[in-house]
């Protein structure tokens, strides 16, 4: 899944796209409200991770922008947002909410539930409770950042497991390489490279066996 994180503080912006990184997720980082807009309609994010002020602006302008639609967002107005704020009052919180934002995260915050918070948000596409994704034999826990075919448990790289994780948020439908380069990659990959193809080469190897990820010629990759 592909997220942009919008803070400003240098430190912590830094450790917290090393956490989220670590944690199988791309992300994009920038550290102003202009920035802000740029990437958001440029790139087709799963999640928002919004700091509230900003050198150049506020969050709550930006959620709002985003929720109205004034903003047209390449992720829509349904872009999930979550808010990363020293601002802790009850006034603060009840505005962010009421301004569109998902959830709402108080700084200093332990990166542990900032992951949670995030999965959680991220499970809302899927309809699902569980940390655990299940489709057929397979099954990918995205806490433990483990996925098992059966009994077997699939040693796969961060890339795999991003690819996995977003075919099997959409079982049976065709997803092309483009979408699969916009979702789990960030915007420091080549758009012409080959790594999609590669990725799901090794990817259909580890699963083993029969072919799961089907080749749809001319439109990309279905899970089956």
């Amino acid at each position: 899944m592909r997220l942009l994180l919008v803070e400003d503080e240098a430190e912590l912006a830094e450790a917290v796209q090393l956490g989220l990184v670590r944690a199988g997720y791309a992300v994009d980082v920038t550290g102003t409200a202009a920035g802000a807009y740029e990437k958001l309609t440029v790139n087709d994010y799963d999640l928002l991770l919004l700091d509230l002020m900003l050198p150049d602006g506020d969050g709550f302008t930006i959620c709002r922008a985003i929720r109205s639609g004034e903003m047209p967002v390449v992720a829509g107005t349904d872009l999930r947002v979550l808010m990363l704020t020293a601002r802790g009052g009850l006034t603060d919180r009840v505005r962010g909410l009421d301004d569109g934002a998902d959830d709402y995260v108080v700084k200093p915050f332990a990166l542990d539930e900032l992951l949670a918070r995030v999965r959680a948000l991220l499970r809302r596409e899927v309809r699902g409770t569980s940390a655990v994704l299940t489709v057929g034999e397979l099954s990918l826990d995205t806490a433990r950042h483990e996925a098992w075919r059966g009994e077997r448990r699939l040693p796969l790289s961060p890339k795999e497991f991003g690819v996995l994780e977003y075919l099997m948020t959409r079982p049976g439908h065709v997803v092309s390489a483009e979408e699969l380069l916009e979702h789990v990659w960030d915007e420091n990959v080549d758009p012409f490279t080959q790594t999609v193809r590669v990725t799901i080469g090794t990817l259909r190897r580890k699963l083993g066996g029969d072919r799961l990820i089907e080749t749809v010629v001319g439109k990309g990759y279905r899970l089956t």
